[in-house]
C-alpha cells in the first residue's frame, strides 16, 4: 500500500466498512490522487487499492443498515482485465456529516486530466501557433523545422519541450498535432530509418504501445534535442506529474479571500501611481510649453526640475 511517487494522500475517512466484502469490520479508506484504498484497522493486510482508471460508475447510495437505519453508502462498480467488480463502503460513523464528498471530487479531478497521462492526437492543444500550456506545466523549449514520420512522405512542423510531454505540431495545419506525456514513455533512442537518423518515441503497451518518429536536422541538432529530452525525462521521472489537483470546499473559501487580498493590494499600487500623475499635474494653469522630445518623438511639455521623461514613463506598466 506504499504510495508511489507522484501519489499524494488527499484525504482519509474512518471507521469505514467494506459491506460487500467484510461486513462487521472496520476499517480506514485513504483517497490518493490515483486510487482508493481500503484496510482493515484489525488486520491491515485484509486491503483493496481501487485505481480511478478501472472505475466505470460512482455514486451515492442508500442502504438499510443492521442497527434499523438508513445509511448512505458508496457505491462503485469497477471493470479490470475483463472483469467487473462492485464495491459498497458505508461509513458506521453514525455522528459524521460527510458524505464521499472527497471521492467523488477527485474523481471528476482524475476525469478531467486525462491529458497529463494520455498520448492526445488531433486536439486543441495549439492556439495560433501557441500551446495551450497546462496547469504546473513550464515550457523548455520550442524547436522548429521537425519532420513528423507517421506518414510515408513526412510532415514539417514545431515540436515543443515541456517538464509534462511533448508536443508536435504541422506547421500548414495546426489541428495535425499530437500531444506526448512523459508517463506514457517507454524509451525514447536515436535511430536509422530511410528518412535518416531519426528521433525514436515508443510508448507504453498500455497506451497502445505506438512507435513515433522524428527527423531533425543537422545531425548535432538532433543530438542536442535527445539529450535535452532525456534530462528533462529524468528529472520528472524522480517527481511525475498527474495533473489531479483537489481542494476542499474550506480551502477554496481561503484561496479565494487570498485572491481578493492580492486583488486589492494591486487596486492599491494603481492608486499609488495616479496619485503620482496627480501631484505632477497638480500646477494648475502653470502650463508648460511643449517641445519636441527626442525620447518620445513627438511634441510634450516639459517636465518638471525634479522629473524626467523616462522616469515618468516608466511608472505606467509596461503589460
Amino acid at each position: 500500500m506504499q504510495l508511489r511517487l507522484g501519489e499524494f494522500t488527499v484525504d482519509k475517512l474512518d471507521l469505514i466498512e467494506d459491506t460487500k466484502g467484510n461486513v462487521g469490520d472496520n476499517g480506514r479508506l485513504i483517497i490518493t490522487n490515483l486510487r482508493l484504498i481500503w484496510h482493515s484497522l484489525l488486520l491491515p493486510r485484509v486491503n483493496l487499492s481501487i485505481g480511478y482508471n478501472t472505475l466505470v460508475t460512482v455514486n451515492f447510495k442508500t442502504i438499510h443498515g443492521l442497527q434499523g437505519r438508513h445509511v448512505q453508502a458508496l457505491h462503485i462498480l469497477a471493470s479490470f482485465r475483463n472483469c467487473r467488480y462492485e464495491f459498497v463502503f458505508t461509513n458506521k460513523d453514525l455522528k459524521s456529516t460527510r458524505h464521499y464528498t472527497s471521492v467523488i471530487g477527485i474523481y471528476r479531478a482524475y476525469i478531467s486530466s486525462k491529458i497529463y497521462r494520455e498520448i492526445k492526437l488531433r486536439s486543441g492543444v495549439i492556439n495560433d501557433r501557441q500551446l495551450v500550456v497546462l496547469p504546473q506545466e513550464t515550457v523548455h523549449s520550442t524547436v522548429q523545422d521537425i519532420w513528423n514520420l507517421s506518414l510515408e512522405q513526412g510532415n514539417i512542423g514545431t515540436l515543443i519541450v515541456t517538464n509534462i510531454r511533448l508536443v508536435w505540431f504541422a506547421d500548414m495545419n495546426y489541428q495535425f498535432n499530437i500531444s506526448i506525456p512523459y508517463l506514457i514513455i517507454a524509451n525514447i533512442t536515436i535511430k536509422d530509418s530511410k528518412f535518416g537518423p531519426s528521433l525514436v518515441i515508443a510508448s507504453t503497451e498500455t497506451s497502445g504501445g505506438y512507435i513515433l518518429g522524428f527527423r531533425v536536422n543537422p545531425i548535432q541538432k538532433l543530438h542536442t534535442l535527445y539529450k535535452e529530452i532525456l534530462m528533462i525525462l529524468k528529472t520528472f521521472e524522480k517527481c511525475p506529474v498527474f495533473g489531479i489537483d483537489y481542494t476542499f470546499e474550506h480551502q477554496a473559501a481561503l484561496q479565494q479571500e487570498s485572491n481578493v487580498e492580492q486583488h486589492s493590494e494591486i487596486q492599491d499600487n494603481q492608486i499609488e501611481i495616479s496619485n503620482v500623475f496627480g501631484y505632477y499635474f497638480s500646477e494648475g494653469s502653470n502650463q508648460r510649453k511643449p517641445s519636441l522630445s527626442t525620447y518620445l518623438g513627438v511634441a510634450a511639455e516639459k517636465p518638471r526640475e525634479t522629473s524626467t521623461l523616462p522616469s515618468l514613463w516608466e511608472l505606467v506598466s509596461q503589460s
